[in-house]
């Protein structure tokens, strides 16, 4: 080993020893914000058991209110020239909780940051936590990076638990909006003047199912009814649902929709209603791994147990942090909770092991591999000058199909 690799593992045990010293608090935040989940834009009290935290620790110089959002802050360390920015994300599911684990990706980030903390300024570091509100419903960092709260980063990143270790996971582009039909409610018993709203639904449902026969393989339409009559003796003449489209990128998107609106206006056509489309709500682009800093994670996370096969389905799903990732140099990478498949992602099931031991491992190795990501980053030379450098940054795209 030489000399400045003695400098580097001496660096990386100091990083390690603070973030045990800090872990069983970061643990007890994990699991204090899963049993306590907020939805979207209302996530008081996990903000607040954040910011109680490390003022507790003291060293961050804390903003509340970024971004004109109640829930956004930011809290920041050292004075270094290289500015890198962890993410921790808030809100819960609806009707889920934290079946995303978003628990556990604000643990694993203050604890990488408390951890960093202690070294920043010897590391020439600018340490910036950033709480990110509504990723499930609202893409809070779209809002923050619009309104500057990323201004002055050379790099963004975080940790995501999901049931595969994955260093640039697939995470495709998506527009999501709302469709409304409007028709005539009457008796059910006398249904000749009525005009059936529930009806355009299920057309447009058929139609969406026939049209996915022609759908390249990342290319997604999800719809979810949100009303559509509420008795069984009433002809509903009002109905509600959403739609997502999912694709590598936006551009593949756009090109998509005229298609999936179509559906919907046959709904209508068929059932002879009115309809409108509303939106879109949100819309996140496909992400863009930097190449280095997840070479970076996947080494440290290795170096910690995890193991990274060559999955053949590397599929995540969408995220706002993706709309950094297409403005600064950013990393999503996951690690895996050891359950079975029907207790991935976005279920009860994920939401309870994010509360329990698979949870606080991913906070453990992810804020720790996230931490030593940074340090790697502020020593390497070459990774530290090219994201300290103006220009263009070496990404790969993994969100979609044939380029």
């Amino acid at each position: 080993m030489t000399g400045q690799d003695d400098v580097a593992a001496t660096v990386k045990d100091r990083i390690a020893e603070e973030f045990g010293r800090h872990e069983r608090e970061v643990l007890g935040l994990s699991r204090r914000i899963g049993a306590h989940p907020e939805e979207a834009f209302e996530e008081y009290e996990t903000a607040a058991a954040i910011l109680d935290l490390l003022r507790a620790r003291g060293g961050f110089a804390i903003k509340e209110g970024v971004a004109g959002l109640d829930t956004a802050f930011t809290a920041t360390a050292g004075h270094g020239s290289l500015a890198i920015g962890l993410c921790a994300e808030l809100d819960a599911l609806p009707g889920i909780g934290h079946g995303c684990g978003h628990n556990v990706i604000a643990a694993s980030s203050v604890g990488a940051a408390l951890a960093l903390a202690a070294v920043a300024d010897e590391l020439d570091l600018t340490v910036t936590l950033l709480g990110t509100p509504a990723e499930e419903r609202g893409a809070g960092k779209a809002i923050m990076l619009r309104e500057g709260a990323f201004d002055g980063l050379h790099a963004a990143m975080m940790v995501h638990p999901t049931l595969k270790d994955m260093a640039t996971p697939l995470i495709r582009a998506m527009r999501h909006w709302t469709i409304t039909y409007r028709g005539r409610t009457g008796h059910a018993a006398r249904p000749f003047t009525a005009r059936n709203a529930a009806d355009a639904v299920t057309i447009a449902q058929v139609a969406i199912g026939l049209l996915r026969q022609q759908l390249r393989d990342w290319e997604l339409v999800h719809t979810v009814v949100k009303e559509a009559g509420a008795a069984v003796n009433v002809i509903p003449g009002h109905a509600v649902l959403e739609c997502m489209v999912r694709a590598g990128t936006l551009d593949e998107v756009d090109a998509l929709w005229p298609r999936v609106r179509a559906c919907f206006e046959a709904g209508a056509l068929g059932a002879g209603v009115r309809w409108a489309v509303g939106g879109p709500l949100m819309s996140v682009n496909g992400f863009r791994h930097d190449t280095a800093l997840a070479e970076l994670f996947q080494a440290n996370a290795e170096a910690l147990g995890r193991v990274f096969p060559d999955y053949p389905d590397r599929s995540l799903g969408s995220t706002d942090m993706a709309e950094v990732s297409v403005h600064l140099p950013a990393i999503h990478p996951v690690l895996s909770f050891d359950r079975p498949p029907e207790e991935g992602n976005h279920t009860a099931a994920f939401a309870a092991a994010a509360c329990g031991p698979e949870g606080d491992r991913v906070v453990r190795d992810g804020g720790l591999a996230l931490a030593w990501t940074v340090a790697d980053a502020a020593r390497h030379d070459e990774v530290r000058r090219r994201l300290v450098e103006p220009g263009p940054f070496r990404w790969t795209n993994t969100g979609g199909g044939e380029r």
